[in-house]
């Protein structure tokens, strides 16, 4: 499998995955308001995937979020918790690299 197969099938799966998140969102409301369980369990995505995400795989807006956080006394960090391995691994890499003179 060549490595563009390869994203795309990983994109279509990602894609699966988030509407199967916005169908189970979807089955716990009543067709108006938004429900206490809806929010529930958008918090549980928000610890997930961040605000922005969860917008986007809700298909609600970033704004409903946001004001649902502050109702509810929810602290968001800015980014979600696999940023921070992200980013040092790639500190780790630049200091491999910045060490052998390509800075």
């Amino acid at each position: 499998m060549r490595k563009t197969e390869t994203k795309q099938l990983i994109r279509m799966m990602q894609r699966e995955f988030d509407e199967e998140k916005r169908l189970d969102f979807v089955s716990l409301g009543d067709g108006g308001h938004y429900t206490r369980s809806q929010k529930d369990y958008a918090f549980k995505v928000i610890d997930e995937s961040g605000v922005r995400a969860t917008a986007r795989i809700l298909r609600i807006p970033r704004r409903t979020l946001q004001r649902w956080c502050r109702e509810y006394g929810k602290y968001v960090k800015r980014c979600p918790f696999w940023v921070y391995e992200w980013v040092k691994r790639r500190r780790k890499r630049w200091e491999f690299w910045a060490r052998r003179g390509y800075s």
